[in-house]
């Protein structure tokens, strides 16, 4: 079964994501960005991203799922995994 979007489309709209939404510069954001030490994320950060990325996906992550989450490639993996 073909996935719905690539990984490079992910990461592009998670990028707008954290650029428009949470004012993150799309300079600042590489695969190895931390989402708390290098892009000041908090928890409350944390959980509004998770809301966008389900209403991206139509599929939630889990919370579990989502505490393993540290960098933007750990995102991307998680959503090219979940969909």
């Amino acid at each position: 079964m073909t996935k719905p979007y690539t990984k490079e489309e992910i990461k592009e709209k998670l990028t707008n994501i954290l650029s428009e939404d949470f004012e993150v510069e799309k300079s600042d954001i590489t695969d190895e960005s931390n989402l708390f030490t290098d892009l000041g994320f908090d928890s409350i950060d944390a959980v509004d991203l998770a809301v966008r990325l389900q209403q991206f996906t139509d599929k939630k992550i889990s919370p579990e799922e989502f505490k393993q989450i540290r960098t933007v490639e750990d995102v991307v993996n998680a959503i090219y995994d979940l969909i």
